[in-house]
C-alpha cells in the first residue's frame, strides 16, 4: 500500500543542516524541516544571532543545535561540516542558504566585491556540497540537497537594481543545482534550487527603502511580497519523500514576477 500524503512529508528521524539559518530565508526553511520532524543544524556567522535563533525554535518543540562558522571560508566550512557529521552522525537535507550581495553601477563594480559575493554565494556552496556529498550522502546513497537562488538568477533588473555580481552568483547557483543534480543521482541524491523574489529580509533593507514596498509589491502579480510562511512548502516537498522524484529543478516562489518578467 502505498504511503498517505502526511508520511510522505513526514522527516522524523531525518536531519539538516541550513547554512545562513539564524534569520531571514534560512530561519524559515530551518522552521519549515523541523516543524516536520528533523533535527536541525542551525549556522550562520554569529553566535550570538544563532543563540536567539535556536531559542525559538526550541520553544517551537524543535530540535535544534547551531554552529558559527563563515561559509566563505573554505576551512570553516570544513569545520562547520564536520562538527555536523560528528553532532548528527550524517546528514539527510543541505539547505545552502547563507549569501551575500553588493549594489552597484557594473562600471564601478569594486572587483573585491564581485569575489566577495561568488565566493560565499557559489564557491561556498560547492564546497560544503562536496564534503557533505563525499563524507555522509554518498556512501548512505540518499539526501537532499536545497540550494537557494533567486529570481535575480533568471535575468536582468528593472531600473534602479544594479546588483550584477549578485545576478550572475544566483544563475551559477541554478545551473550548478542542475549540473550536480545529474551527476549525483546514480548516488540517489536530489539537488533542487528556491528562486524567492522580495522578500523582507536586512539583505534587502537598502532596496526595501530605495524602491519602496509598495512599489515592488506592485511588480507582482499577487500584489504582496513574500513572507515568513512563503518558502516552507516547497522547501519540505524538496526535502522529503513527497519529492522523491524530483531534481535538478528550480521553482520561484515570487508572488508571479518571473511569469510577467520572462524568467
Amino acid at each position: 500500500m502505498t504511503r498517505t500524503v502526511k508520511q510522505l512529508f513526514d522527516l522524523t528521524g531525518k536531519t539538516a543542516l541550513v547554512t545562513g539559518g539564524s534569520r531571514g530565508l534560512g530561519l524559515q526553511l530551518a522552521q519549515s524541516l523541523g516543524e516536520a520532524g528533523a533535527r536541525i543544524m542551525l549556522s550562520s556567522r554569529k553566535a550570538s544571532d544563532l543563540e536567539s535563533s535556536a531559542a525559538e525554535l526550541k520553544a517551537a518543540g524543535i530540535d535544534v543545535q547551531w554552529i558559527a562558522a563563515d561559509c566563505a571560508d573554505e576551512k570553516d566550512i570544513h569545520r562547520l561540516a564536520a562538527e555536523t557529521l560528528k553532532a548528527f552522525g550524517h546528514v539527510d537535507i543541505l539547505v545552502n542558504n547563507a549569501g551575500a550581495a553588493w549594489g552597484a553601477p557594473a562600471e564601478d563594480h569594486p572587483i573585491e566585491a564581485w569575489d566577495k559575493v561568488m565566493n560565499l554565494n557559489v564557491r561556498g556552496y560547492f564546497i560544503l556540497s562536496q564534503y557533505i556529498g563525499k563524507h555522509s550522502m554518498i556512501p548512505r546513497h540518499g539526501g537532499s540537497i536545497i540550494n537557494v537562488a533567486s529570481i535575480a538568477g533568471l535575468g536582468g533588473n528593472p531600473s534602479g537594481m544594479k546588483t550584477v555580481a549578485y545576478n550572475t552568483s544566483k544563475a551559477a547557483v541554478i545551473n550548478f543545482t542542475r549540473a550536480l543534480a545529474g551527476e549525483w543521482g546514480e548516488h540517489g541524491i536530489r539537488v533542487n534550487a528556491i528562486c524567492p523574489g522580495f522578500f523582507p529580509s536586512k539583505m534587502t533593507a537598502g532596496l526595501m527603502k530605495s524602491m519602496g514596498e509598495d512599489a515592488l509589491a506592485a511588480h507582482a502579480p499577487l500584489r504582496r511580497l513574500g513572507d515568513d510562511e512563503d518558502l516552507k512548502g516547497l522547501a519540505l516537498l524538496y526535502a522529503s519523500d513527497a519529492g522523491k522524484h524530483i531534481t535538478g529543478q528550480w521553482l520561484a516562489v515570487d508572488g508571479g514576477v518571473s511569469c510577467i518578467s520572462g524568467g
